[in-house]
């Protein structure tokens, strides 16, 4: 698989023919796995390379900032599970206001001459250019190959990022993991934080998010992988401090934390994702985590005092340490 950043209407890339799908790809969810299989099909029965384009920033963020939806995916993480399923190239195209403005016509030459598309399959809404001027009926009419791909299923209802965004705020993370083709996850370097959990006996990694804002709130047992070395070695270089094991091959349970922690006085609250690791002492800062979401606790709380803080960790500690005792098995 190769990385490409496009820019509008100005590249030296020199691409084989290829069969492209263009999208936020946010999830990279059941409907979007539906996509791409049928892009590699296409690709395959053409002798065609594969080749997806994802907007950076998603347009949403870029017209409402903040305001926008909730990020299920990062681009690492939209990256990597496209890199799973096989595409050939994926292009980020940097979405500005030169992008946006372009005409359809201007995008369907970037699409010829840039990227060598010689078919394209598409979502059945997928609208393009300058007030959203383009549609499949265009490309078709410019002379693409296109091949527009039926809503996908589940229960009866459209997967979407939408849908699964109200589901992971409203914490049926089963039903996200059925949506998305597998468990809810969220990877980023450990940073450094402001070093409170220490002070109340429950010092936790700072996770760095990558997006403005998550679909999740609230507190989650957690099941947690180093993807840059083995984090149950790394831990168990402390004899006394061995921590408790996870699910996955070499991944370690823990008590998951995303929010804004309203009850710690702050002049900027931000976003964070905190994970506790019970019978854990290691340094860990600047390992690459993934964080896959088990079971939905309670939502973030606003305690009065740090005390109260303190003692509401310690009982949401031993509620997750009780789940894990009693579910031997991957919950979904």
């Amino acid at each position: 698989m190769k990385l490409l950043r496009l820019h509008a209407l100005a590249s030296d890339l020199e691409l084989p023919k290829t069969a492209v799908t263009i999208g936020n790809f946010d999830g990279v969810h059941l409907g979007h796995q539906a996509m791409i299989q049928q892009l590699k099909q296409v690709a395959h029965a053409e002798q065609l390379k594969t080749l997806v384009i994802v907007f950076e920033p998603q347009p949403l963020e870029f017209f409402k900032g903040h305001d926008a939806p909730p990020r299920i995916t990062s681009l690492r993480e939209k990256v990597e599970y496209l890199k799973q399923l096989g595409v050939d190239y994926i292009a980020v195209a940097k979405f500005n206001d030169s992008f946006r403005n372009q005409s359809a016509k201007e995008f369907a030459d970037l699409l010829k001459f840039t990227l060598n598309a010689q078919h394209l399959v598409l979502g059945d809404d997928f609208h393009f250019g300058k007030n959203r001027q383009g549609n499949s009926d265009f490309l078709k009419q410019y002379g693409f190959n296109v091949n527009n791909l039926e809503t996908v299923l589940l229960d009866g209802e459209r997967v979407s990022s939408t849908r699964i965004r109200q589901t992971l705020q409203q914490g049926d993370l089963a039903l996200a993991a059925k949506l998305l083709g597998r468990p809810y996850s969220i990877t980023g370097r450990v940073q450094h934080g402001d070093k409170l959990g220490r002070t109340l006996d429950f010092p936790t990694i700072n996770v760095r998010l990558n997006r403005h804002r998550p679909c999740l709130n609230g507190i989650y047992g957690v099941d947690v992988v180093c993807e840059t070395t083995s984090l149950v070695n790394k831990v168990q270089e402390n004899p006394h401090k061995q921590g408790i094991l996870g699910y996955q091959n070499d991944s370690l349970f823990g008590a998951g934390h995303v929010g804004t922690r309203p009850a710690i006085a702050q002049q900027h609250p931000e976003w964070r994702l905190e994970v506790h690791f019970p019978e854990v002492s290691a340094n860990l800062y600047g390992l690459l985590m993934r964080v896959t979401f088990l079971n939905y606790l309670h939502g973030e709380r606003n305690y009065p005092s740090l005390e109260a803080l303190k003692a509401g960790i310690h009982e949401d500690v031993v509620q997750l340490r009780v789940f894990r005792e009693h579910n031997n098995t991957f919950p979904f």
